[in-house]
């Protein structure tokens, strides 16, 4: 098990690179994060819902991905409030303090318990994560992803502190002083990560750590930027690519408050035509050449911010003006007359006018829509592939379709207009080079293999833990 002195020390990413070692060692590895708080989700084969970032692991170990490797899932829908998602199906809907401090919690610690064992009976080793900081005081005795999720599983943890933020020594030793006893023999080892510079330098660091913990460190993994692994949290999305560039297609996605499945854009960002950023100003959605509207996780919500925001405005004024407009999902609802709430499913506002450019009205329904699919695009006989999850259904006063999906419509297209409820849909070739055909630019169309992209930096991980971290003394140290 991996778990970590913070939030965003790197624990998802270090679980995907020894899941594929393990796995090029001749292992049969599979993640497990009892919980997960995530607004990135994916569908499994089966049509149930998990973390992205246990879809990636699972993918590194050359393996699908079940509920069972993420059998809790929380996804914020407001302030203080979260789905609850249990073994991929909606369960309802709370606030943090009824989650966290509630009797719930024992409920779901069986069921995780039971994901884990089921899971445990089909791959070696499960690699776990933790969540957060393993010593949360107020929390821990409710605590059901971190040290007693380790206990149960009889894993050998080991400890990540990210140096790059300062407070090393103080965040290593703080978290295992405040462990109690039971819990400080589970930690096996400390990593270090995200470290610039001459890793020789903290030679006399790591003995120190060593000598306050009594725990080996078992290396120093330093910061690269030159590895690409999806990524879990939106954070820092509001720094990513923010200037315009000329000579390349500048392409803005809102950056709605409850922005979700943001890795939609990934395999697009990578083009060589594309300069793609994320936006909340009006002006930089003056200068772009296309806009899209990304998914939400509370779309009404996100509806009122592009009001109030005047990015609504500036959204019409682009359409106006013939530029490409594309909702993803929330944001295809968004394009439509109006989003209705009769089940009270995202808050209390029963109908809200959306944008109004597709003629298109959608209801949000209190079951939740998840399914991988197949589909074809404006007419092209070359099979794509995404997933849907959305709780809404979208009714058209006027039938154009974009997709279809087993010979079905799906999704609308009214010139430089479209939307779909189809997620990845950017991940497949023949729907990038239609986006960006009609502009003139240097940079030729060209024929990306986005998965043999990701295996190539999955590969590309494992080499760069393998090269800075002691995994004999792991291997050495597995648990059965």
């Amino acid at each position: 098990m991996f778990v970590g002195t913070g939030s965003d020390v790197g624990k998802s990413i270090i679980v995907t690179g020894i899941c594929r070692i393990l796995k090029q060692k001749g292992f049969a590895p599979a993640p497990f994060k009892a919980q997960n708080m995530s607004l990135n989700s994916y569908v499994t084969k089966d049509g149930l819902e998990i973390g992205r970032a246990q879809a990636v692991q699972a993918e590194a170990a050359e393996i699908d991905c079940t509920t069972d490797m993420n059998p809790v899932l929380l996804k914020p829908s407001g302030k203080n409030k979260s789905q609850v998602i249990l073994h991929g199906k909606p369960i309802g809907d709370q606030t943090a303090r009824s989650y966290f401090l509630g009797n719930n919690k024992q409920h779901l610690f069986s069921e995780v318990k039971k994901a884990f064992d089921h899971l445990n009976t089909q791959y070696s080793p499960v690699v776990l994560e933790g969540a957060g900081s393993i010593s949360e005081l107020n929390l821990k005795h409710r605590d059901i992803v971190n040290l007693r999720m380790a206990q149960y599983a009889n894993a050998s943890v080991y400890l990540i502190a990210d140096i790059d933020r300062g407070g090393v020594f103080a965040s290593v030793y703080g978290s295992i002083a405040l462990l109690d006893e039971n819990e400080k023999k589970l930690i096996k080892g400390i990593i270090i990560n995200k470290f610039r510079g001459d890793i020789s330098l903290f030679e006399e660091g790591k003995k120190l750590i060593e000598e306050l913990t009594k725990v080996p460190v078992l290396g120093v993994i330093p910061y690269a930027k030159d590895i690409y692994i999806e990524e879990e949290d939106s954070l820092g999305l509001e720094e990513k690519n923010k200037k315009i560039s000329q000579g390349k297609i500048n392409i803005a996605v809102v950056l709605l408050p409850f922005i979700s499945n943001f890795t939609d854009f990934n395999r697009l960002e990578k083009d060589k035509r594309v300069h793609l950023f994320y936006t909340r100003s009006k002006e930089d959605l003056k200068k772009a050449d296309i806009i899209i509207i990304p998914g939400s996780k509370n779309t009404i919500a996100d509806m009122q911010f592009l009001r109030s925001s005047a990015l609504a405005q500036e959204i019409l004024l682009a359409h106006e003006q013939n530029k490409k407009v594309v909702g993803i999902c929330g944001g295809f609802q968004m394009l439509g007359h109006s989003i209705s709430d009769p089940h009270n499913v995202e808050n209390d506002i029963q109908t809200i006018p959306g944008l109004g450019i597709i003629p298109a009205n959608t209801v949000l329904a209190s079951e939740k829509t998840t399914k991988q699919c197949q589909f074809t695009f404006k007419g092209n006989d070359k099979l794509c592939s995404g997933y849907e999850i959305h709780m809404g259904v979208t009714d058209f006063e006027e039938q154009l379709p974009l997709n279809f999906i087993d010979n079905k419509p799906e999704g609308y297209i009214n010139n430089n207009c479209w939307g779909t409820y189809i997620h990845g849909i950017f991940d497949n070739s023949t729907i990038v080079d239609d986006l960006l055909n009609e502009f003139n630019i240097d940079y030729p169309s060209e024929e990306f293999d986005y998965q043999a992209y990701k295996e190539e930096n999955y590969n590309k991980l494992a080499h760069h833990l393998e090269e800075n971290l002691n995994m004999q003394y792991i291997i050495e140290n597995l648990t059965y």
